[in-house]
């Protein structure tokens, strides 16, 4: 679990830049759930990160920003009763979230316009169902 953060195949976050803050966890743990600090919060100051190229912060930035306080994404983990896992659960969600916000935008879309065969045809069987229902209505 130490050292950086692998987020893709060319982006990495230093360990540095991650901070990690502690708590106890509500909901049911028995006798432990009083003592032990199991509850992760990992935050990463996506405003003055170095790891990301001046294109990747800005896209991250702008398809984050909701969820940014002052520049920082902060995610909380707090689904196992270890420590150790929660710190594994919050570190899988920071990178998927910055894998999904640093993305490239997907490709415009080409409009297209059905060819003059196919238009002929849903004309031609529109026409069809209409003579037989046409043709239906006569007979009571």
């Amino acid at each position: 679990m130490p050292g950086p953060l692998q987020v893709s195949g060319s982006v990495s976050v230093p360990e540095a830049e991650l901070g990690w803050r502690f708590s106890r966890s509500s909901g049911p743990g028995g006798q432990g759930v009083n003592t032990t600090d199991s509850r992760v919060e990992l935050s990463f100051d996506l405003a003055a990160t170095e790891a990301l190229g001046p294109v990747l912060k800005a896209r991250a930035l702008e398809r984050l920003g909701p969820r940014l306080v002052n520049g920082v994404i902060t995610i909380a983990a707090s689904e196992f009763r270890s420590q150790l896992r929660n710190r594994e659960a919050a570190e899988m969600r920071l990178a998927q979230t910055l894998r999904e916000a640093i993305a490239p935008p997907p490709k415009k879309r080409r409009p297209t316009k059905p060819s003059r065969g196919a238009v002929e045809r849903r004309i031609a069987a529109k026409k069809r169902r209409s003579d037989l229902k046409r043709l239906r209505g006569d007979q009571h």
